[in-house]
């Protein structure tokens, strides 16, 4: 075998392991967009309330907010 066949054979190898990775890829977009609309249809993507939302600092006490930082600091020391 000789230089040019071998580099013939590469080549041809080349495109071939590219044109795999590619189909594999648009097959993979495309089961990506089907799941989407699935989830979509089904109303799975919509997010629901959560009931244990954090409550705003500005509506806490502040004297609950000193008072919880100074126990934290005395425990520390």
């Amino acid at each position: 075998m000789t230089i040019a066949e071998m580099l013939q054979q590469s080549l041809i190898l080349t495109v071939l392991g590219m044109c795999v990775v590619f189909s594999f890829l648009v097959i993979m977009i495309g089961c990506m967009h089907a799941l989407r609309a699935c989830v979509h249809g089904l109303g799975l993507d919509k997010e629901e309330k959560k009931a244990d939302a954090p409550v705003p600092a500005s509506t806490v006490d502040q004297k609950a907010i000193v008072a919880a930082i100074a126990t934290a600091l005395h425990e520390k020391n």
